[in-house]
């Protein structure tokens, strides 16, 4: 499948994802109600997850377009544009929803600041997300906005959202300007990935039984600096790709790392929506943990390791997937 393939696929997904995220937060406001709250939040971490492959693919499907007849440049450019900003704010949207979550799980009730910031970011996300699905299907179907030129006419409001949108060329040169910044992205990228392996695999492995000495409940605590590492592992790799989007986009192994990364969030959700999460939560020293929790933990530990054997060997698999 090309890429272009996979993007088509991928790209209503996010956008509606958001839109039923948002109404069930704004139903469990207004019914006070947790388990749509819940289900919010876990949606909308989902929605940013997904999102990454989504964008990621953005740039193999306009190598398949682009020079086409009948294809804008300009409306290319203006769909990768807004497509940037919503997924930094879609990213946000979700970091701040794992926050809630665990505030949630800790103290019973997440904090309020927190509820108001996912409820501002899923409306601006919303926006965006209907703004980028908009300049997507202005590229191939300008009978939707009416437009006979080479760039859709925009209403005043889309005008303004229009000009905070980053320039996609100068975001790229931005990033490769200077090596040492680079090497501080991957850094940092590094360090993130030391965080989670270090954090999350700790208690993957209590899980699996090693360290039975230790209750598991007191390796709580150690969830926070793995999902700031995770934060940060995704904020360095987003910045990475806009340095050099055709580098990774037309690299298998890169795909596999990010296939790895969108399974190793559908464990997680699957672990935080059954009994294992509680079930582990309440394991004290010396006891086991249940059985489908410890399926869980080897997954874990073996899409991580599968997740950092694909980042090493990305650079020996450039243009391994055709433009088209």
């Amino acid at each position: 499948m090309y890429l272009a393939h996979l993007h088509l696929l991928l790209n209503h997904f996010p956008i509606i994802g958001t839109i039923i995220g948002l109404g069930l937060f704004l139903a469990s406001l207004a019914g006070k109600n947790d388990g749509f709250r819940r289900a919010a939040l876990i949606l909308f971490a989902l929605m940013a997850l997904l999102s990454l492959p989504t964008f990621f693919s953005g740039a193999g499907a306009q190598g398949a377009i682009d020079g086409l007849p009948g294809v804008s440049s300009a409306l290319m450019t203006r769909h990768e544009g807004a497509a940037i900003l919503a997924l930094f704010f879609m990213e946000f949207t979700g970091a701040f929803s794992l926050a809630a979550l665990w505030q949630s799980h800790r103290d019973g009730q997440p904090a309020r600041r927190t509820l108001n910031t996912v409820l501002i970011l899923s409306l601006i996300t919303v926006g965006l997300m209907t703004r980028v699905g908009t300049t997507g299907g202005d590229i191939r179907h300008p009978e939707i906005s009416g437009a006979s030129g080479p760039v859709a006419v925009e209403g005043p409001l889309a005008a303004l959202v229009e000009k905070v949108e980053p320039s996609p060329s100068g975001v790229m040169t931005l990033m490769t300007a200077n090596k040492f910044w680079w090497a501080f992205m991957m850094d940092l990228h590094f360090i993130g990935l030391a965080m989670i392996v270090g954090a999350l695999g700790f208690l993957d492995l209590r899980i699996l039984g090693f360290a039975r000495q230790i209750p598991l409940s007191s390796l709580e605590r150690l969830i926070p600096w793995g999902l700031t590492g995770l934060a940060m592992n995704i904020a360095t790799g987003i910045l990475a790709y806009l340095g050099m989007p055709s580098y990774y986009s037309h690299d298998i192994v890169f795909w596999l790392k990010i296939l790895g990364l969108v399974l190793l969030g559908l464990n997680a959700a699957a672990f935080c929506l059954t009994d294992a999460f509680h079930a582990v939560r309440n394991t004290g020293p010396d006891a086991d943990a249940p059985l489908a929790a410890k399926i869980m933990a080897l997954t874990s530990l073996i899409l991580w390791f599968a997740v950092i054997t694909f980042g090493r060997y990305i650079q020996f698999f450039q243009d391994s997937i055709p433009a088209r």
